[in-house]
C-alpha cells in the first residue's frame, strides 16, 4: 500500500513537472520571439508577380503554367498548410502553441499559398492589387461597421433585415388603406341601408293608404 501510494505521487508530481516545464518552455518562447509589427514594408504584389514570372521564364515553366495547373497547385499547398493545424484543435492568435521550427513551417507553407496565388492572377492577367482594393470597398459596403460589429452574420442577413422594415412599411400604409376602405364600404352600406329601409316604409305606407282608399270607395 505504501509502494502504491508513493508511485500514485510520483506519477503526479512529474505530470505536475511535465505541465510546468511546458509552460516555462512556452513563455521563453514568446519573450524570444520578435514583436509582431505587421508586414515588412517595401515589398508589393508587383514586386512578387515579377519575381514569380522571372523565377518561371529562366526555367521554360511557362508551358506548365496554365491558370487550370497553377490553380490546381495552389490547392495542394493549401492542403498542406491546413495540415499544419490538423489535430491541434483551437489555436489561438499569435499561435503561442507553436513552437519556432512549427512557426517557421507555417510561414513557408502560407508563402507557397501566396507566391501562387500572385501567379495565378498573372496568369489569368487580373491587376491583383486594384482587385484586392475593390473588394475590400465592396466589402465596407456590404457590412457596413454600424451594422456588422460584433456579427458574424452574412451580408445578405442585413440587406433581409432592411426588406423587412420596408416590408413592414408598406404593408402598414396598405393596412391603413385597406382600413380606410373599408371604414368608407361600411359607412356606404350604412347608407344604403338607410335608404332601403326608409324606401321600404314609404312604399308599404302608400300600400297600405291605396287599399284603404279604395276600400273607403267600394264600401260607398
Amino acid at each position: 500500500c505504501i509502494l502504491a501510494g508513493f508511485l500514485r505521487a510520483l506519477r503526479r508530481f512529474r505530470s505536475i513537472f511535465k505541465k510546468r516545464a511546458k509552460s516555462l518552455s512556452m513563455t521563453n518562447s514568446a519573450k524570444s520571439r520578435v514583436i509582431y509589427k505587421g508586414f515588412t514594408q517595401g515589398v508589393s504584389l508587383e514586386d512578387l508577380r515579377e519575381e514569380a514570372r522571372n523565377f518561371a521564364e529562366e526555367r521554360d515553366w511557362n508551358q506548365f503554367h496554365t491558370p487550370r495547373n497553377v490553380l490546381l497547385a495552389l490547392v495542394g499547398e493549401v492542403g498542406e498548410l491546413a495540415e499544419i493545424f490538423q489535430w491541434k484543435g483551437e489555436v489561438s492568435p499569435g499561435v503561442p502553441e507553436f513552437s519556432e521550427k512549427e512557426r517557421v513551417h507555417l510561414g513557408e507553407e502560407l508563402s507557397d499559398v501566396l507566391i501562387y496565388l500572385v501567379r495565378l492572377a498573372d496568369r489569368c492577367q487580373i491587376d491583383l492589387a486594384s482587385a484586392a482594393r475593390r473588394k475590400m470597398e465592396q466589402n465596407a459596403l456590404k457590412y457596413p461597421a454600424d451594422k456588422a460589429k460584433g456579427r458574424s452574420d452574412k451580408y445578405t442577413a442585413y440587406e433581409e433585415k432592411a426588406a423587412s422594415k420596408e416590408s413592414k412599411s408598406g404593408t402598414g400604409k396598405v393596412k391603413s388603406e385597406t382600413e380606410g376602405l373599408t371604414k368608407g364600404n361600411q359607412v356606404s352600406n350604412k347608407n344604403s341601408t338607410s335608404w332601403m329601409s326608409s324606401g321600404s316604409f314609404l312604399i308599404i305606407f302608400a300600400a297600405i293608404a291605396v287599399y284603404v282608399v279604395i276600400y273607403l270607395a267600394v264600401g260607398h
